[in-house]
């Protein structure tokens, strides 16, 4: 056990948080001591598992950081029902991996519907608490495949909460960022495993919509469309790349030798987005539109390559002054105003001067279930990556930049993911939010001595206060500041 311990998140590497202690732990029974000791010792608990997210969610300072990693074994597999059970610190590619072990032959195999792109080395219970979403075409977020959910919670007891069950706490904890208690397993709802063929086109914002409904009419499941980056040119956000995914008979084959970005690559493409934007994304484009019908399975296409703390040997090849990194924000509009939002996006960053290093749009369905629910209509969801100097100029920049970016989605009835940063205005946090208040009363009536805690939390609860809370007495400020 290690006391004192300077954790961060692994990509925006913007939340240096000294917690008390890390208490890694490996069985259910251990998860259960770990909370009922920091309760007994008066001590705030805080839980991580892959340390994705940038929003401070997963750390608060002086806590225990509960280390879930440990708890990763793959329970039963219910063909009949098409689901599986899972402790909560499993990663993404270990279930994928284990889910084809133990369907070796079968038939009619079964895999996951869908997980978070980017990184892969998120644990599921990040990932519902998060309630992440993925590239599907026509998929609510991650909510809608999670069948129920064991939970430790404030009292140090295990909790089945689900549709039938506890409803309430399922709706709080899909989405509730670690604050209802401590995730131990879940039952994850699975589709086919199917092969699917890349289908790759160039298109334009204005289009786009068009585009993914023609796509859509062709059966395709999955997609999405990475913008144009060069902040120079006249596709600035409005041109780019649509890659979608359609299935195919079982009996076609995998392409043999496809063409894939390596690490190396990679690494090429992210220098050459820091140094020359024109031509990084020319060379994206290129190498996407190479791969048109080469197939793939429909679990090992939402993989790709994550490199782990890449900036720090790019700012030493760019000899940087001030160490950077990307931070991510994604932005929610209705699908009908992405062209106006679009182009509207590209006048304030190009006019703020902050620089795009990698851009996406996709796809969600309403959510309908979760308490603290972003998607509350069929959105297209916009995911900026924005370089960011660590510097008080760097910070504010990309704050300033979010903002706007966040303004220009309110004002087209649109919203924000709350899980990449903290940097919203209470106004913005309360129109994209509605609910977030009521959020708020609920953690403090289900955990009235503020066991479990973050850097997040305790941001937004200063941010509204305690008598903001419908005057609801939050013993935190008291016992754990």
């Amino acid at each position: 056990m290690a006391r004192g311990v300077l954790v961060n998140d692994v990509h925006s590497r913007l939340n240096p948080t000294r917690v008390r202690e890390v208490v890694p732990v490996a069985s259910l029974d251990a998860l259960i001591e770990t909370v009922g000791s920091a309760r007994r010792r008066g001590l705030p608990v805080c839980i991580a598992g892959g340390r994705h997210a940038m929003g401070g969610q997963a750390f608060a300072r002086d806590a225990v950081l509960v280390d879930t990693r440990g708890l990763h074994r793959m329970g039963r597999l219910d063909p009949a029902a098409a689901t599986v059970e899972v402790e909560a610190g499993i990663q993404w590619p270990a279930l994928v991996d284990g889910l084809a072990r133990a369907q070796e032959g079968a038939a009619e195999p079964l895999s996951i519907a869908q997980k978070q792109t980017g990184a892969d080395r998120l644990t599921l219970g990040g990932s519902v608490s998060a309630n992440v979403h993925g590239r599907g075409l026509a998929m609510r977020p991650l909510v809608g495949d999670v069948e129920s959910l064991a939970i430790v919670d404030a009292q140090g007891e295990l909790r089945v909460a689900s549709r039938g069950e506890d409803p309430e706490l399922f709706r709080l904890a899909v989405g509730g960022y670690g604050l209802f208690g401590v995730v131990a397993s879940l039952t994850l709802r699975l589709v086919p495993r199917r092969k699917l063929v890349r289908v790759v086109g160039l298109e334009r914002v204005d289009d786009l919509m068009a585009a993914f409904a023609r796509r859509i009419g062709e059966g395709c499941l999955y997609g999405d469309f990475q913008f144009a980056i060069d902040e120079a040119s006249r596709g600035f956000l409005r041109h780019g790349i649509l890659s979608c995914y359609r299935p195919v008979p079982a009996q076609t084959p995998l392409t043999e030798r496809a063409r894939e970005l390596t690490r190396d690559d990679w690494r090429f493409l992210l220098e050459l987005a820091h140094t020359d934007r024109r031509r990084a994304f020319q060379r994206y484009a290129e190498h996407y539109l190479a791969t048109a019908g080469q197939v793939y399975w429909s679990d090992a296409h939402q993989f790709g390559v994550y490199l782990d703390d890449y900036h720090r040997v790019l700012d030493r090849r760019l000899r940087a002054r001030v160490s950077a990194s990307e931070v991510i924000g994604e932005l929610f509009v209705p699908r009908a105003a992405l062209p106006d939002f679009m182009g509207e996006a590209a006048g304030e960053l190009r006019r703020r001067g902050v620089v795009v290093i990698y851009g996406t749009v996709r796809l969600i369905e309403r959510d309908g279930e979760s308490f603290l629910e972003w998607a509350r209509e069929p959105y297209a969801c916009v995911v900026f990556n924005l370089h960011t100097e660590h510097s008080r100029q760097g910070i504010a920049a990309t704050t300033g930049a979010f903002r706007a970016l966040i303004d220009l989605a309110l004002r087209r009835g649109g919203s924000y993911y709350l899980t990449y940063h903290r940097w919203a205005t209470r106004a913005q946090v309360e129109a994209a939010h509605p609910r977030m208040r009521e959020f708020l009363r609920a953690k403090a009536e289900r955990d009235p001595g503020g066991l479990f805690q973050s850097e997040w939390y305790r941001h937004h609860l200063e941010m509204f206060g305690p008598a903001r809370a419908n005057g609801v007495r939050e013993r935190r400020a008291l016992r754990y500041a």
